[in-house]
């Protein structure tokens, strides 16, 4: 099993990751019936996202703490919920991926998701 090395590489941990997660019983209606995501439009902005954060890439330019306050403000966001995207993306990253930064990406998922509880709880 290889590392996380490339755009492709992100593209196919991404596409994984959402087919489950968009099917999933705890937090799929979050992307299915609150945020409404269109992944064949959303996809390429989150794979541009995780290739900032893992690869280096500079293609992000967008804040992701609005849009999740703004979701939250339609469904609150729960710890369970944070806890179970979690869980789908370290159990995804570990089906496709061994190495140095595909460690770095459940790692960096784990302060993403922290920081976006800590954000979402002080939005009052």
């Amino acid at each position: 099993m290889s590392d996380i090395t490339t755009r492709a590489d992100l593209e196919q941990l991404i596409g994984q990751f959402y087919g489950k997660a968009m099917q999933d019983a705890v937090i799929g209606f979050l992307f299915t019936d609150v945020a409404k995501l269109d992944l064949a439009s959303h996809a390429p902005v989150i794979v541009d996202f995780w290739e900032m954060v893992l690869l280096g890439g500079t293609a992000y330019r967008q804040n992701p703490i609005p849009v999740h306050l703004s979701l939250n403000r339609q469904s609150p966001l729960t710890a369970a919920h944070f806890d179970r995207w979690l869980a789908l993306w370290q159990e995804t990253v570990d089906e496709l991926f061994a190495g140095n930064t595909a460690e770095q990406a459940k790692i960096r998922a784990l302060s993403i998701a922290t920081v976006m509880q800590t954000k979402i709880y002080n939005d009052k």
